[in-house]
């Protein structure tokens, strides 16, 4: 499937929009880091941005987990690597308070 053609104006807002997204995903995982926001939080809330995030990204923002916690983490509950806050089924979102609750 061929990308569409965008006119140079097009192309600026879609670079504008991706650089606030990415923003608004650094400014949450910094509250996440500081304890601001819960994981729970996370979990539940109906914010865009926290529902696309990856969720290694957001057990990577946990104080006390890195990439290599993370991704053990992940495959010890069948999670794949690619799924986001919103993919997640109930029970996968039950087993991962709990996984970090430890």
């Amino acid at each position: 499937m061929a990308l569409p053609q965008l006119t140079d104006e097009q192309r600026k807002a879609a670079l504008e929009k991706a650089a606030q997204a990415r923003h608004a995903r650094a400014e949450l995982r910094e509250k996440i880091k500081s304890g601001k926001v819960t994981l729970e939080g996370v979990l539940d809330s109906d914010d865009p941005i926290a529902s696309r995030m990856k969720v290694s990204a957001l057990i990577e923002s946990l104080p006390g987990y890195g990439k290599a916690k993370a991704a053990k983490i992940m495959d010890e509950l069948g999670i794949s690597a690619t799924r986001r806050v919103k993919g997640l089924g109930a029970r996968q979102r039950e087993q991962l308070v709990e996984a970090l609750s430890k």
